[in-house]
């Protein structure tokens, strides 16, 4: 039986060749996912902003300022309201109602419930989760540590493993990955919420998997190929991970298309940021970390009794790197 291959065996594509490109492109798009990010800012949700957010599913598309100015009339402080998942399902985000107890928050739900109920037949209560100021500053700090640390961590291993050229283009590519899950965020202003926080890590432990494959592979031909030039032996490695890169991202982009498409609303903001991360995560691998090495002056140096073997071969040092 003759195995499903998506990507040959004896590639030699000239992936450095096209450094330049990527890093240009790497630059323009995080610089945009920046920008984005502080013009348009994060729909954070309400685990990050605190208050009180219901949802609720109309027989029909309502009328969102319609559905403002009742949610309004109830004495329950200002809403704000935005689709979620379909035109028919609305969000009504509130804030923390006075006195902050769970008895307050009750009282404030079934008032909306009711004149919903009342003003829109068919409206149909789902849920509603609450969060308090406090507790959402806290969860703010924590997943901006835990990602910061994250990064560090991968960082200071990828140094200790390989060299610090390894540790700087792997944090630099999972930076560039990080940049672009805000950016599309912003873009598309889906709930950021400690669902994504997860997605988000999610992806750094993606991305360093895939980067450290081919780091590891790219020392074990600087040791092999000591003659070869610091590019010949990044295009080598790249191609000869391909393979493995390209159907690992493709066997996990099924089962996230399934999930995105199949799992629910309640899901489709982290299976959305987890299909973009391993798409840009990939990228990043291929084009960003790997040829990243090459600007950072990292070369493959022969040691002092590096010599030719006997036999009037070519020894190691002189060889040409074989093509799998």
């Amino acid at each position: 039986m003759k195995l499903l291959k998506l990507v040959p065996d004896d590639t030699n594509f000239d992936f450095v060749r096209l450094r330049g490109w990527a890093f240009g492109l790497t630059l323009l798009l995080s610089v945009l996912a920046v920008g984005l990010t502080v013009y348009k800012g994060l729909n954070f949700g309400v685990d990050f902003e605190g208050g009180l957010m219901i949802e609720e599913r109309f027989a029909a598309s309502p009328d969102l300022d319609r559905v403002r100015a009742v949610v309004d009339a109830q004495g329950v402080g200002e809403a704000a309201l935005q689709q979620f998942g379909d035109p028919r399902t609305i969000t009504i985000r509130l804030p923390v109602q006075q006195g902050g107890d769970e008895g307050a928050t009750n009282a404030a739900v079934r008032k909306v419930e009711a004149a919903l109920s009342q003003q829109f037949p068919g409206a149909e209560f789902r849920r509603y989760s609450t969060v308090s100021g406090k507790v959402s500053g806290e969860l703010i700090r924590n997943g901006v540590l835990a990602v910061v640390l994250a990064i560090i961590g991968i960082g200071l291993f990828a140094i200790f493993r390989f060299e610090w050229q390894f540790g700087v283009s792997t944090i630099v590519a999972i930076v560039h990955d990080l940049l672009m899950t805000l950016g599309f965020f912003a873009l598309t202003q889906f709930e950021f919420d400690l669902n994504i926080v997860a997605a988000v890590l999610t992806i750094i432990g993606y991305s360093i998997n895939d980067k450290i494959v081919i780091d590891d592979r790219i020392r074990e031909n600087m040791r092999r190929y000591r003659k070869m030039e610091m590019r010949e032996i990044v295009n080598l490695s790249v191609n000869e991970t391909l393979p493995r890169t390209v159907m690992t991202s493709v066997t996990i982009l099924l089962a996230l298309f399934a999930l995105l498409f199949l799992g629910g609303h309640v899901l489709r903001g982290f299976t959305a940021a987890m299909v973009l991360g391993i798409v840009v995560g990939t990228y990043s691998s291929i084009y960003v970390s790997s040829s990243l090495l090459i600007s950072l002056g990292l070369r493959a140096e022969p040691e002092a009794d590096d010599k030719p073997k006997r036999g009037g071969g070519m020894g190691d040092a002189e060889r040409v790197a074989p093509r799998a």
